[in-house]
């Protein structure tokens, strides 16, 4: 069977010598799907990045070699990885929808040189149909799911040998999943394509992998621990968030997502939102955030009004309604380090005194998870799932009433998942907090919600 990429003894450090990589080795064959798995920290990002001849900004190689169907890819020249990538190399990141245009229209996405009708192909060859005048829609009018859906189809239209992708099925409803994980095999076994993916979802890896390689790690660096904060006073009556007839659009077209969705979310409870992929659940936290404005309806906490745009709501009610986005890369400053990233709330919504900063951004990240070396590290040294705990912690350090969370376990394995809900749960307990999460998980959206509100493209969500 074809070889297409030999990972031998590679060994990654960051700036301050961790060892982000450390020994790893991997065989791609052509024909076979290779599944990375290991707990949030345990370098799969950085190995497949280092498949690709990117490794982050900072770090360094210390041992081993790449190579890339016959191309040592971290020690090639500049024009020849670039003639890979273009030709015979796709990858596709955790966070594709960062890495689309938001102004550029799906088709133009998928093929720039091709045409419409084979845009259209390959979008259905990624279960991308019955949306109508999709090819005609821009990255920023898609869903996080058909963002996802769309990187892979513009991976799929350079007929790669070897195809790479971070967490393809996160943020991904159930059935979605399916699809992608057999759309793979099929790739895989009629293409003879070489792919491998990092995966958190360990029953579809058993069924989807032809071989699995574990990465070490340890899923956090310190317990989650709960009763961050002591417990606020709150109002007796009309407690809570609350929205009524919300009607919102999406893009240039004004294309409406939501239609007149009702929704309780008492202090101390927990409201899932499910629903399809593109059926409008982040539009729907965004806007209760007061990050997307909503056409008609609306939002009020404790009984009070709340403007629409977060921006010209006062300093409380910002401070009261936190939000958690799907993907904390591209909330999180590349530039600032973690410590300056949770200080900024505690200083602008005013929690402690300034001599007190350090010591609570310690105990914030101790909460979630991660331990005080972390403080000084930038987004780019940290793992899709230290990065969406720094996100909760930065959004607790405000001490809010209401938590929104945008699929905020997608990019977790397993137990750190498990333990960020109960964070939550804790929250919600000692803190009177209000959560409302979105959630492809049913298992975990059973577990931990108290009401659970579906919503179906352009329908309400009563």
């Amino acid at each position: 069977m074809t070889i297409r990429a030999v990972v031998d003894a590679l060994t990654v450090a960051a700036p301050d010598g961790r060892e982000l990589v450390s020994g790893a080795g991997l065989t791609a064959r052509a024909g076979q799907v290779l599944a990375l798995v290991g707990p949030s920290g345990s370098g799969k990002t950085t190995l497949l990045r280092a498949m690709i001849g990117d490794l982050p900004a900072g770090t360094a190689r210390r041992a081993g070699t790449v190579e890339v169907l016959g191309v040592d890819v971290l020690g090639c020249g500049a024009a020849e990885l670039r003639t890979l990538r273009r030709t015979r190399v796709a990858y596709v990141g955790q966070d594709p929808g960062s890495a689309l245009n938001p102004w550029m229209r799906v088709d133009k996405l998928v093929t720039e040189t091709g045409s419409r009708e084979e845009a259209a192909a390959l979008l259905e060859e990624v279960r991308l149909t019955g949306i109508p005048g999709l090819l005609r829609r821009r990255a920023g009018e898609l869903s996080g799911g058909q963002q996802r859906r769309v990187a892979l189809a513009r991976a799929l239209a350079r007929r790669p040998d070897l195809l790479l992708l971070d967490e393809p099925t996160a943020g991904l409803d159930p059935s979605l999943r399916d699809e992608i994980s057999a759309l793979l095999r099929h790739l895989a076994a009629e293409r003879g394509v070489a792919v491998v993916l990092s995966c958190h979802d360990r029953e579809l890896v058993d069924r989807l992998a032809d071989e699995v390689l574990e990465l070490p790690g340890v899923a956090l660096s310190q317990p989650v621990r709960g009763t961050p904060f002591a417990p606020s006073a709150r109002q007796a009556e009309e407690s809570g968030l609350r929205a009524r007839g919300l009607h919102a659009e999406v893009g240039l077209r004004r294309m409406r997502v939501l239609q007149g969705v009702d929704l309780d979310v008492p202090s101390g409870t927990a409201v899932a939102v499910v629903g399809p992929s593109g059926s409008g659940k982040t539009t729907l936290l965004r806007a209760l955030a007061g990050l997307h404005p909503f056409s008609a309806g609306t939002v009020t906490l404790d009984g009070a009004v709340l403007h629409p745009d977060v921006r010209k709501r006062n300093r409380e009610h910002r401070r009261r309604v936190q939000f958690v986005p799907q993907n904390p890369m591209g909330a999180l400053n590349p530039s600032t380090t973690v410590s300056a990233a949770l200080a900024r709330p505690l200083r602008l919504h005013r929690r402690c005194p300034r001599s007190a900063v350090p010591g609570r951004v310690t105990d914030l990240l101790e909460h979630v998870g991660l331990g005080p070396e972390h403080a000084s590290r930038y987004p780019r040294e940290l793992s899709g799932g230290q990065r969406q705990r720094v996100s909760i912690a930065r959004a607790l350090a405000a001490e809010p009433d209401v938590l929104i969370c945008d699929e905020i376990t997608s990019a977790l394995d397993g137990d750190t998942a498990l333990a960020v809900m109960e964070l939550m749960g804790r929250l919600r307990r000692d803190r009177d907090i209000a959560v409302v999460f979105a959630s492809h998980d049913l298992p975990l959206v059973e577990k931990y919600a108290d009401t659970v509100v579906t919503i179906s493209p352009g329908e309400d969500g009563r």
